[in-house]
């Protein structure tokens, strides 16, 4: 999807662009979609996430991350932008007059033929078990458990490359450079998440954030002592501590939160690269 840069008309304006669909905007498929309300990191009113709320206001794209109608072949009848994630989104059309969302690939296109089988045609978009993918190939929307659904690689841009097969377990490598196995029967998607120049995109001004449900942020370095582990100072400080805190005293950037002992471990060949 090309990317848009606006012409220098105001300060906002400036250096600001966004992704640009190739058709105009379509309305979503009715039957899929659904009104929700948003608690903007919040529980049971509190703010339990900071720096959360607002944002414009949404209906959510009922998204098929199973993918388990098996040699029903479908077609693409159009490409969407979703606005609850990176990604864009296609609307297929079964065979059986069944509507379906599910994340596009790049390379996807209107009139495009997909199809999900065990042994299917390795062909941009087609989703087939791991263990029938040829090692080196771009693969997206990765099951961890067989029939549970994509869980790895669903954000614009991602991939996961296919390693090897042995003794019916698929090492695949994931964009962070952790190496692990997962079932050779857990199905993939063909290509790489759609819409990969996501992330060059500049917001531009502060009321685009507010839009996205993103509220401002101030450096705990510029607040007083009293406010914050950081704070105080005449002029700009340092943080004056060994590891930088939250406000509340816990250790932030770079502690390390997952279980030590967690059953996944197993899997994992090799961990992802430090940064």
């Amino acid at each position: 999807m090309p990317v848009k840069i606006y012409k220098k008309t105001s300060p906002g304006r400036r250096n600001s662009s966004v992704n640009k669909l190739e058709k105009p905007f379509a309305e979503p498929e009715k039957s899929l979609t659904r009104s929700f309300k948003r608690h903007s990191g919040r529980s049971h009113g509190k703010i339990s996430v900071r720096h959360k709320g607002g944002g414009h206001k949404r209906l959510y794209r009922m998204i098929d991350f199973k993918m388990d109608k098996l040699g029903v072949g479908a077609i693409v009848e159009r490409i969407e932008r979703d606005p609850n994630r990176s990604a864009l989104i296609a609307l297929l059309k079964y065979a059986d007059g069944e509507k379906r969302y599910v994340v596009a690939v790049e390379g996807m296109k209107e009139g495009s033929k997909v199809v999900t089988e065990e042994k299917a045609s390795i062909k941009k978009g087609n989703r087939l078990a791991l263990k029938n993918i040829p090692v080196g190939t771009p693969v997206s929307l990765v099951e961890m458990v067989p029939g549970k659904g994509a869980q790895l690689a669903r954000s614009a841009g991602s991939s996961v490359a296919m390693m090897s097969i042995e003794g019916g377990m698929a090492q695949i490598k994931l964009s962070s450079g952790e190496i692990r196995k997962t079932s050779g029967n857990c199905f993939a998607t063909i290509g790489q998440v759609s819409n990969y120049l996501h992330n060059t995109v500049v917001i531009g001004k502060a009321g685009r954030s507010r839009w996205l449900g993103i509220r401002p942020a101030v450096r705990g370095t510029v607040m007083n002592p009293v406010d914050h582990p950081h704070g105080g100072g005449e002029g700009k400080q340092g943080i004056g501590l060994k590891h930088p805190k939250t406000p509340w005293g816990k250790p932030s950037l770079g502690k390390k939160t997952r279980k030590k002992h967690k059953y996944s471990d197993k899997f994992i060949i090799k961990r992802r690269k430090k940064k």
